[in-house]
């Protein structure tokens, strides 16, 4: 297992919060997901196979905009 932080920017309210989740724990491989809207990150346990481009795209499908892992 792994943990990345990734830059989210786009949350306004904590819908956004719970639909980056939402994107996150769709992808296969993610076990813990924790969002701040606060520091527009999401801290994301997961095993090694899983790629930052697969966590990137299942987030900018819903419109929000990953920038940088952290």
């Amino acid at each position: 297992m792994k943990e990345i932080k990734l830059k989210v920017l786009g949350m306004t309210c904590e819908h956004c919060v719970k639909t980056v989740k939402n994107a996150l724990y769709g992808v296969e491989g993610v076990s813990e997901v924790e969002v701040s809207l606060q520091e527009q990150t999401a801290r994301v346990k997961l095993e090694e196979s899983v790629s930052f481009e697969t966590l990137r795209s299942a987030i900018e499908s819903w419109g929000y905009r990953v920038v940088d892992e952290v």
